[in-house]
């Protein structure tokens, strides 16, 4: 069975819910980054461990929070010894706006997975985006790059769209299958 973890950093509890939709998808273990930008005792060892990392974090200003940008930092280490060379990878980002750059972040996830020579999965959805479409349509922010969740900024986690946690858990899912094809 392929070994998954779900990194995440959560601002306001958005992107942690996201995170559980995805690792309840992909049957994966949650390693959440705290507010000071730190993993948990035993976090380095639980990714070295895993088979396949799916990052997660909100779209603050257009890009990854600052705590997440700071485990990214701090995946200098394992970059160097290339720990993370060939485990799957994917990522997801949740925002206010229904845009809110949120391709950015994925980029930016994007970019620390190929630079630790990861396989990047993407979304393997087809999009809602007919007049018959519904907000809580599975992809119906339609990304191709990895899952995307938009919560509306005065509402909490209990308000984000069934359609984007569905999409969420779909993408788990979609990991963890490509992983058992690619795992030895």
């Amino acid at each position: 069975m392929a070994r998954v973890v779900v990194v995440y950093h959560s601002g306001y509890g958005h992107t942690q819910r996201m995170a559980q939709a995805v690792a309840e998808g992909a049957n994966a273990e949650l390693l959440a980054i705290d507010a000071d930008g730190n993993l948990p005792a035993g976090g380095w060892e639980q990714l070295k461990a895993a088979h396949a990392i799916i990052f997660g974090c909100p779209t603050y200003m257009g890009n990854v929070s600052w705590q997440f940008k700071k485990f990214a930092d701090a995946s200098s280490k394992p970059w160097y010894a290339q720990a993370w060379k060939d485990k799957v990878a994917g990522g997801f980002t949740n925002s206010a706006g229904m845009n809110g750059d949120k391709f950015a972040t994925l980029t930016a996830l994007f970019t620390l997975a190929m630079q630790h020579s990861m396989i990047w999965v993407s979304q393997g959805l087809m999009p809602a985006n007919t007049k018959a479409a519904k907000r809580d349509d599975v992809n119906y922010l339609v990304s191709y790059g990895g899952a995307i969740a938009q919560s509306p900024s005065d509402g909490g986690a209990a308000d984000m769209s069934p359609g984007d946690l569905e999409t969420a858990k779909l993408f788990g899912q979609r990991v963890a299958e490509i992983t058992g094809r690619l795992k030895p």
